[in-house]
């Protein structure tokens, strides 16, 4: 079964993240949108065509989107198959959340890892 194919986001808290977003915008040249952050579009062998998309986001640093985790950043990873590795990671004995979100962006779910930081894993939908 195959488990990560790649990196679908990196998001981090920010304290002011208008501001730290117009900077990642000015020196690094992020295409910071209005939602908060950017999108990087890629092809692999997955996706030969360019379907590919890497997220890059800031969270207010009083969102709870990373809890139960005290770490400043969460990183999603694409997998094949949510479900499937899920249920893999649950008779390994990994910390899973029980929520899974499924729309039209994909399947997302939730685990921790053994320091206490909460990995976002995301099986995009077809084509991307």
């Amino acid at each position: 079964m195959k488990r990560v194919t790649g990196i679908g986001g990196i998001f981090f808290r920010s304290k002011d993240p208008k501001a730290l977003g117009a900077w990642y915008k000015t020196h690094l040249g992020i295409d910071v949108q209005p939602w908060g952050g950017a999108a990087f579009d890629w092809k692999g062998p997955d996706n030969p065509d360019g379907g590919g998309t890497t997220a890059w986001s800031l969270f207010p640093a009083d969102s709870k989107q990373f809890a139960p985790s005290a770490a400043p950043f969460m990183v999603n990873y694409r997998v094949a198959d949510l479900h499937e590795l899920l249920a893999a990671l649950r008779s390994e004995g990994v910390h899973v959340e029980e929520k899974v979100d499924e729309s039209e962006y994909g399947k997302f779910g939730w685990v921790m890892d053994p320091e206490g930081n909460k990995i976002e894993l995301w099986e995009p939908p077809d084509g991307q």
